[in-house]
């Protein structure tokens, strides 16, 4: 299996259809590097929050989805602010909404695929 990734760009859109296609709400909330730049899920279910993840490189070179951010309900001033700090430190960062009615499958899901 290779270790490569694809265009942060491909995989926003791809994410996003997902997310549509199983009749959830996907957008974009910030577009960054359309190469190289990191991608972070906002998702929610039902407008409730639920949950951030972030594509992260491990220290074998495998990218992996990790938890990071506000704790679940975290309200949206808390989200608003931990989206603000990440994007000033990093600008290339892409930032995904996903309200998602089965939000805690989609995760395992994500999580999993690695």
């Amino acid at each position: 299996m290779s270790n490569e990734r694809l265009p942060a760009s491909v995989e926003a859109a791809g994410l996003i259809r997902r997310a549509q296609a199983d009749g959830d709400f996907a957008t974009i909330i910030k577009r960054g590097d359309p190469d190289r730049g990191a991608l972070l899920l906002v998702i929610s279910s039902r407008g409730r929050h639920v949950a951030c993840l972030e594509r992260t490189l491990t220290l074998d070179g495998a990218y992996r989805w990790q938890a990071v951010g506000p704790a679940e309900s975290s309200g949206s001033d808390e989200i608003r602010d931990f989206l603000a700090k990440r994007t000033r430190f990093d600008a290339d960062l892409w930032a995904i909404d996903l309200d998602i009615a089965e939000a805690e499958r989609f995760i395992a899901e994500t999580t999993t695929l690695g």
